[in-house]
């Protein structure tokens, strides 16, 4: 069975830096995508950093310049490093992925439809 497993949440102060690692040990990554995307309380799953089999990468624009997503295909690891974090940036993190369909990481509609969720690490910012 495939499973995601994040790690690297924590707290932190305004202005730190965090990163934050999804094991996926049994995912071979040929195909389809992997993202990250978190949640506060209430609020809607945003999509925070994507990356696709191709190599292309995408960012929310809240996020752009100061988060970086990566995997390493050998450790069968996805990492989102972060920079420069704020208050906003404090959610509920969650690693995704899904083994055949790119287009699902990059669109909130289709979120829903990712095959692969991790627990969930938090991250707290506090200013």
């Amino acid at each position: 069975q495939v499973r995601l497993a994040e790690s690297g949440g924590g707290s932190v102060q305004a202005g730190g830096s965090l990163s934050l690692s999804c094991a996926a040990p049994k995912f071979t990554f040929s195909s389809g995508c992997m993202a990250w995307l978190r949640q506060t309380p209430g609020e809607e799953r945003e999509g925070v950093a994507a990356i696709d089999s191709d190599g292309n990468i995408s960012y929310a624009d809240s996020v752009k310049g100061r988060f970086t997503i990566s995997i390493d295909n050998s450790k069968k690891t996805l990492s989102l490093s972060m920079n420069n974090l704020t208050s906003e940036d404090t959610a509920m993190y969650y690693c995704a992925a899904d083994r055949n369909w790119a287009a699902y990481c990059y669109y909130e509609d289709s979120y829903k439809y990712l095959e692969l969720w991790g627990q969930g690490t938090l991250v707290a910012v506090s200013s």
